[in-house]
C-alpha cells in the first residue's frame, strides 16, 4: 500500500473565536454530525450538516453544565455526557467536576439520567448490538489509578454491566472504545494509565470472548506484533511506549483509522494501520497535528433495542439466579449466606468530595444502608431495588457479617427488570436452567434497617451502643489506679475535643469557603510532609474505634478478594467484645450496629452537610432541565 496523494483540506466549519471544536460523531446516514464546542462559558453540543450549513445548537443551554461528547443512537436519540448530576472527582477532593450519561431527543428534549456513577462516564459509542459501550472509572475501596472497566447499556439505560476490566490491574484506563463491524465481541480501544500522558496510549483490540480481565481479552497491540502482552502494574502506563495512539476507527478487524504520534519529533497524523504493523500516512504534515478520523460515509444502523423503562415507576427487580456461582464466593458453602445487605453511594459535590470527608481513611462517600433481603437455601434471591440509585450489595452470614464486599455498584432503571448469573459471573454467562426459589416466589421488598433508608452516621447508629456500655468506664475520667482511659463520650460531652490532621492535600484541596471555616476545620501544625494545615473533626468515640477495625479503607487491592477477607470478626474490636471486655455482653442490635459499621468501611458522617456547609450551596443545584 503507498500514501495517499495529499489533497487540498476542505473547512467544513470554523468557529470565529477561534474554539475548539472535537469529539465528532457522525450520523449513520452520513449527512450530518455531532461535535462538542464551548458557548464561551460551557462545553455544548452542536450538530452540523456534511456540507457545512444547517449549525444548530443541541443540548439545553444552562450556565451551570458542560455537555458533550455526544453519540447519535439509531432511533434517533442521542447520547451524551454532561456535569448535571453536580457530582465531583472524589480524588481531587471536590475540585473537579464528575460527569454521567445522559439521554436526549434529537431536538434536546427529553433529557433523562442514564448513568449515576462515581466519577467520569466517558466515550459512549454505540456497538453493531446496539447497545452502548463506554469507559466508567471506580475506586470505591479500590486503588484509583488502576480501573477503569469498559462498560456496556441498553440506549434506555437498562442492562448495565462490566465487560472489560472489573478488577484489573492491568490495563489502567481504556479510552475511546468501539465495536467492530462484523466481528461480535471484538473492541478496538486506546491502552492508557492514569497519571503520566492524557488519555493516549497503544492501540489494542480486545475479544471478551477470549477474557475480560488483566490482558486475557488483548489480542492485538498494534505496533507490537509478536511482542507478548505483560500485565504491567505501573500508574504512568503509556508514557514511555511508542507509538502513541487516539480516536481509534475500525475499518475491519484488521484495519483501523487512527490519530498516530509515532515519535516525539514527529507531529499528530492520520493514519491507516493493520494487525500486521503496517502503518499508511494518510494526511500528516509537520506543521499541525490531526485527529479523530471518521469515514464520511453511511454506515449500517445497528438493531434498535426497544426500552424496557417504566418512567411511572421508581424502583426495579433484580433477580439473582445463584449466589455461589462464579468466583466472588469461592469456597462459601452453600447456605452460609442468609440475607444480602443493600447500601447506595450517595457521591460528593463540587466543593466537597474525597477522602477523609465521611471518615477516617475511607470510605470515599456517605454509605446509605437501604434494607435486607432473604436468599435461599439454593442461592437465588428476587428483589426490588431504589431505581437510579448506585447500590453495593453484601452477602452475610447467620450473623448477621459481610462475607464478601461489592467495592462497586449496580444502578437499575425504572421499572428494570436485571439478572445475575452469580457473584462476579463472567459477561458471557448465562444462569442455570433451573427453577429457582426465588423465581417462583417473587420479588420481595427491601427488610428496612432500623428504620427508613439513611446514611450511617456513626453517632446516630453506634454512639448510642457506646453510651449503653462502654461510656460507664470510659469516659476521659482518672481511674483509681491514675490511668485514663479513652474517651467514648459523644461530642458534646469532650471539652476541647480539635479532631485529627487532614492529609497535605486533603487540606490544601479544601475548597476556600471550607478552609475560612476554621470552626470546622481548625487550624494545625503539621510535623510530618503528608499531614497538612488543617485537622478535621469527626467524634472522639470515632477516633478511638476506627483503628481497632479492619476495613479496605480508601485504597486496597484491585483484585478480588477472598471471601471474608475483611469479615468483622477480624477486626481487633470484635475479638476484644467477643473475649469477654470486662464483662460487657452485647445485645443482637447492639453487635449488629457495630458490625454494619465495619462492613461498610467504617463511616462517621452519614450526610456531606454534617461535615460542614455544602460549598457555593452545589447540593441544591443542578441544571434547570434535570
Amino acid at each position: 500500500m503507498q500514501p495517499v496523494a495529499p489533497r487540498p483540506p476542505h473547512t467544513l466549519f470554523r468557529p470565529q473565536q477561534g474554539f475548539f471544536v472535537g469529539e465528532i460523531d457522525l450520523h449513520f446516514d452520513g449527512d450530518r454530525l455531532l461535535f462538542t464546542m464551548p458557548n464561551g462559558r460551557t462545553w455544548q453540543i452542536w450538530e452540523i450538516r456534511v456540507d457545512g450549513a444547517g449549525l444548530r445548537h443541541v443540548s439545553p443551554e444552562d450556565p451551570d453544565v458542560h455537555d458533550f461528547d455526544a453519540c447519535y443512537l439509531p432511533d434517533g436519540r442521542i447520547i451524551f455526557a454532561s456535569t448535571a448530576c453536580f457530582t465531583a472527582v472524589p480524588c481531587w477532593h471536590g475540585r473537579e467536576q464528575a460527569c454521567s450519561l445522559y439521554l436526549m431527543n434529537a431536538d434536546g428534549t427529553g433529557i433523562r439520567q442514564l448513568c449515576f456513577d462515581q466519577d467520569l462516564d466517558l466515550h459512549p459509542a454505540v456497538l453493531p448490538t446496539g447497545q452502548v459501550i463506554y469507559s466508567r472509572w471506580d475506586y470505591t475501596g479500590i486503588m484509583h489509578v488502576y480501573l477503569r472497566p469498559l462498560m456496556v447499556m441498553n440506549p434506555d439505560g437498562t442492562g448495565q454491566r462490566a465487560v472489560y476490566g472489573s478488577n484489573s490491574y492491568y490495563s489502567n484506563s481504556l479510552f475511546f472504545p468501539r465495536g467492530i463491524p462484523s466481528a461480535p465481541g471484538k473492541i478496538v480501544a486506546i491502552l492508557s494509565g492514569y497519571h503520566g500522558v492524557n488519555r493516549m496510549g497503544e492501540l489494542v483490540v480486545l475479544d471478551i470472548s477470549r477474557g475480560w480481565h488483566e490482558a486475557k481479552g488483548i489480542i492485538h497491540r498494534i505496533g507490537h506484533r509478536g511482542q507478548p502482552t505483560v500485565p504491567i502494574v505501573r500508574d504512568d502506563l503509556a508514557s514511555a511506549t511508542w507509538p502513541k495512539f487516539l480516536h481509534p476507527y475500525p475499518r475491519s478487524e484488521k484495519y483501523f483509522l487512527a490519530a498516530v504520534w509515532p515519535e516525539k519529533a514527529a507531529s499528530w497524523g492520520i493514519y491507516l494501520v493493520d494487525v500486521f504493523d503496517n502503518f499508511v500516512p494518510l494526511v500528516v504534515d509537520p506543521q499541525y497535528d490531526f485527529f479523530e478520523p471518521i469515514l464520511f460515509r453511511k454506515t449500517p444502523k445497528p438493531p434498535i433495542i426497544p426500552d424496557r423503562v417504566d418512567l411511572f415507576r421508581d424502583d426495579a427487580v433484580v433477580y439473582l439466579h445463584n449466589l455461589y456461582a462464579g468466583p466472588g464466593l469461592t469456597g462459601v458453602p452453600q447456605g452460609a449466606v442468609k440475607k444480602l445487605r443493600m447500601s447506595g453511594y450517595h457521591y460528593g459535590y463540587p466543593g466537597m468530595a474525597g477522602p477523609d470527608k465521611i471518615g477516617r481513611a475511607g470510605p470515599w462517600e456517605v454509605m446509605r444502608v437501604l434494607g435486607t433481603v432473604p436468599v435461599y437455601e439454593d442461592g437465588s434471591a428476587a428483589f426490588r431495588v431504589p431505581a437510579c440509585v448506585p447500590i453495593t450489595i453484601q452477602p452475610l452470614d447467620s450473623e448477621g457479617k459481610a462475607l464478601a464486599l461489592m467495592r462497586s455498584w449496580y444502578t437499575a432503571m425504572p421499572g428494570d427488570v436485571a439478572t445475575c448469573a452469580g457473584c462476579h459471573e463472567e459477561p458471557r454467562d448465562t444462569p442455570a436452567a433451573r427453577r429457582d426459589i426465588a423465581a417462583l416466589r417473587g420479588p420481595v421488598d427491601l427488610q428496612p434497617w432500623y428504620g427508613p433508608p439513611r446514611g450511617f452516621s456513626f453517632e446516630r447508629e453506634v454512639q448510642p451502643v457506646l453510651d449503653k456500655y462502654c461510656i460507664g468506664c470510659q469516659n476521659g475520667q482518672p481511674q483509681e489506679d491514675g490511668r485514663v482511659l479513652p474517651d467514648l463520650r459523644a461530642p458534646g460531652q469532650v471539652p476541647n475535643y480539635e479532631g485529627v490532621p487532614l492529609s497535605d492535600l486533603g487540606a490544601a484541596r479544601l475548597h476556600p469557603q471550607l478552609r475560612a471555616r476554621t470552626d470546622i476545620f481548625p487550624l494545625h501544625k503539621p510535623n510530618h510532609h503528608l499531614l497538612g494545615d488543617r485537622k478535621i473533626r469527626y467524634t472522639p468515640a470515632y477516633d478511638v474505634l476506627s483503628p481497632l477495625i479492619r476495613r479496605v479503607n480508601v485504597e486496597d487491592y484491585v483484585g478480588l478478594h477472598v471471601p471474608a477477607e475483611y469479615h468483622a470478626d477480624t477486626s481487633e474490636l470484635v475479638q476484644m467484645l467477643r473475649k469477654g471486655h470486662h464483662g460487657v455482653v452485647l445485645d443482637a442490635e447492639a453487635w449488629d450496629r457495630l458490625v454494619t459499621w465495619i462492613d461498610l468501611n467504617g463511616p462517621c458522617y452519614g450526610t456531606w452537610g454534617e461535615v460542614a456547609p455544602i460549598p457555593d450551596a452545589a447540593d441544591g443545584a443542578g441544571a434547570s432541565w434535570r
